[in-house]
């Protein structure tokens, strides 16, 4: 498969998946208060992000607001440096048993999150996720400037779901999301299957269905059952 700049993928035979699973990072993945939150921990900025955070969830925040703060804490740091990092990021369990039933299953694994684009990278290469998204950092001889170069939010994360899966001729029927919160929502109401994972409670009241616990691998019938439902 081929990488784009924005972590799409081409995929060479589409007509060896069945459909498309989102997977959302922070909340989901990562537990709260998030990889933003982990990062900032080493960048000597972590109060300030847990509170940025905190605002978002409560509505008081813009994903890109948020973005534009937390940029300037990267400043000068380099790609690997950070990618170091990451290496510690605290993770639920199952990713990778969940990930590997996907494909064994023909769902094809992708994230779709409002992360940093480095962390959708680094969590897709780790455990094999297709494709990420998310806004991104200005990068320049290797190191990130402090300046955002793309912004990104919740409705930006629900177009760049819906378009992948349109790309591999899916309909939204097609695809199931598993995630959290806020940034979930208008994917929610999109997609054939929303899988709220120890989620709060506007994305359980909008998600088709609930699972709470500490391993990803909760989520496996549900998407079973789904899965039985669209082939």
């Amino acid at each position: 498969m081929r990488e784009h700049r924005d972590g799409w993928k081409v995929v060479s035979d589409p007509s060896a998946w069945d459909g498309i699973v989102f997977v959302d990072i922070d909340g989901t993945l990562v537990p709260a208060p998030g990889s933003a939150v982990h990062v900032a921990r080493y960048l000597g900025t972590e109060e300030e992000m847990a509170k940025a955070e905190a605002a978002y969830a409560a509505g008081q925040l813009t994903n890109p607001e948020i973005a534009a703060v937390d940029a300037l804490a990267w400043a000068d740091r380099t790609e690997r440096e950070i990618d170091d990092w990451l290496t510690q990021l605290p993770l639920v369990d199952g990713i990778a048993e969940t990930v590997q039933w996907c494909r064994a299953h023909r769902l094809l694994p992708v994230l779709a999150t409002l992360a940093w684009q480095p962390i959708g990278k680094h969590l897709g290469k780790r455990f094999g996720f297709a494709a990420y998204c998310g806004p991104e950092l200005e990068i320049l001889n290797g190191s990130f400037t402090g300046r955002v170069r793309a912004t990104f939010d919740e409705f930006g994360k629900r177009d760049f779901a819906l378009r992948y899966a349109e790309n591999l001729g899916f309909g939204p029927s097609q695809c199931a999301a598993i995630g959290d919160s806020r940034s979930d929502l208008p994917l929610f109401d999109e997609v054939g299957l929303g899988v709220a994972f120890n989620a709060d409670q506007q994305a359980r009241d909008r998600a088709s269905t609930t699972v709470d616990g500490g391993d990803l691998r909760a989520v496996t019938p549900l998407l079973a059952d789904w899965h039985q439902r669209i082939r």
